[in-house]
């Protein structure tokens, strides 16, 4: 898979493969249906995709160790494919295009049959550009005790919306001048960038004069190259949002997805003070506060306690570096509920490795030397709009072995790096101590940076490992992570 089986997937140029079909199981398959919806963004219609379960409503959801039964209805008049994020199939049901499948074709049906694993937050998303046209839906995995618990869970898929398509949005960022003048549409800081080619060569770079927020001297990090129309949280935005009623007292368990193409937020509790409980699905030590980040493609499980005098509390997801926010509010019975501007006071944080560092995993992997070793560099300057992953090229693995993956930003942009078809531990941080921490899918790398992730190779393949930020991947940062004789 590649930069062009992205673009070329897109505009419905899938190649059939000879597959073994996938599941004769369709007789009690959930059916999940493929199809477009209106909602309303900004007082105008705009016309989304769906991914609607049996139930009439979004995305699907599963109890831990049951089977993921599935039957696929492709009812839009193109192409397209799912992808199971979070999820660990045979890579034969992955839902990336040619990597081995072919998308569905207008009017097919295609079964799926899967062990759907110990549990977790999850969601579901075209891997096309259709992704930016609310291609996504939630898929939750419930373990046991979550479905015992005495909580009320409330699912949020927080999205970035544009009016324009998506492969004019690319188009705009890949027709950028030289000198990164923001063009309609596209990000006020897209003038920084990093010098061609650079590779930091294992240094720290983030210890070198001038490096504080991880730059080189004089230099500015890029953090948003477009300016949406929209963000929304469950399809609605931050003057018109859902109202959710709860209990006073009350225990909730918050699932927050970001499921934004080119949008980190932070999630602000504002009032109350929450616990993290679970990252991608993988459940971690509590930790405390009012404010957790998450990058594209990440999954948060908070918990909180609602007042006992009750009341109405924004939850709320601050746009990274910028005053944009969106969210719901959780109210109590006749609590009132004030009006709340899509554009706050003062911009929203940006990410770093402050959270990430005091996570630890509640089941690491086991404690083994590493079998393989790998760097990997993430490259690329808005100049031409191009990013690249030296490195992955060379990453094959066997299965049963202990991989290690140490990735290093080298670009004035963060990414969100996401390997399909595997949980990985997040291990290391700038090349300092090594710690248990984080059982992750998805990590971010911010600018100048690096992490290492260990992997238990278990499920062979020929993997996606790529950034989920949807036109850096549709623009070159994306590999495989392939096991051999696959």
């Amino acid at each position: 898979m590649n930069r062009r089986t992205l673009l070329k997937a897109a505009v419905g140029g899938a190649v059939f493969m000879s597959m073994p079909i996938i599941g004769v199981f369709a007789a009690t398959a959930r059916t999940l249906t493929l199809g477009t919806r209106v909602i309303e963004v900004n007082g105008r219609a705009a016309t989304v995709y769906s991914l609607t379960g049996p139930d009439g409503k979004p995305g699907l959801a599963f109890d831990a160790g049951t089977d993921f039964d599935v039957l696929l209805a492709n009812t839009l008049g193109e192409e397209t494919i799912v992808h199971w994020h979070g999820l660990t199939p045979p890579w034969q049901q992955d839902g990336v295009p040619e990597a081995p499948m072919p998308q569905l074709k207008a009017g097919e049906r295609r079964t799926f049959r899967f062990p759907v694993g110990s549990g977790g937050t999850h969601w579901m998303h075209a891997h096309t550009l259709q992704e930016q046209n609310l291609l996504a839906a939630p898929l939750i995995v419930r373990r046991a005790e979550e479905v015992a618990a005495d909580e009320q869970e409330i699912v949020v898929l927080l999205h970035d919306f544009s009016f324009t398509s998506a492969a004019e949005l690319l188009a705009k960022l890949k027709g950028s001048s030289a000198g990164g003048h923001a063009m309609p549409g596209m990000g006020h800081d897209m003038g920084a960038m990093n010098m061609p080619g650079m590779d930091h060569g294992g240094m720290d770079m983030g210890s070198m004069p001038g490096m504080e927020h991880g730059g080189m001297p004089g230099m500015s990090m890029d953090l948003n190259d477009i300016e949406y129309d929209a963000y929304l949280a469950n399809d609605r935005t931050l003057d018109d949002p859902e109202v959710i009623r709860v209990e006073k007292g009350g225990t909730v368990r918050l699932r927050i997805i970001n499921g934004a193409t080119g949008t980190a937020f932070s999630i602000d509790l504002g009032a109350l003070e929450g616990q993290v409980v679970a990252v991608d699905g993988q459940p971690v030590r509590p930790v405390a506060a009012r404010r957790f980040p998450m990058t594209m493609g990440q999954r948060l499980d908070i918990r909180l306690r609602v007042p006992s005098e009750g009341g109405a509390f924004p939850i709320l997801a601050l746009r990274e570096g910028a005053p944009q926010r969106t969210g719901i509010v959780i109210a109590t019975a006749g609590a009132a509920v004030s009006k709340l501007p899509p554009v706050g006071e003062a911009t929203g944080p940006v990410l770093d490795f402050a959270h990430e560092a005091g996570l630890r995993a509640i089941a690491p992997l086991a404690d083994r030397k590493a079998d393989v070793r790998y760097a990997v560099d993430l490259t690329g300057n808005m100049a031409g709009y191009s990013w690249a992953m030296p490195g992955s090229e060379a990453i094959r693995v066997k299965r049963g072995q202990r991989v290690e993956i140490e990735m290093r930003n080298a670009s004035m942009m963060a990414h969100p790096m996401h390997l399909h078809g595997h949980h990985f531990q997040v291990v290391g941080l700038d090349g300092g101590s090594r710690f248990s921490g984080a059982v992750r899918d998805t990590v971010l790398v911010p600018p100048s940076r690096t992490v290492t992730i260990a992997i238990d190779a278990d499920n062979p393949g020929r993997w996606a490992f790529h950034c989920h930020h949807l036109y850096h991947m549709a623009s070159g940062m994306m590999a495989t992570f392939a096991y051999d004789g696959v």
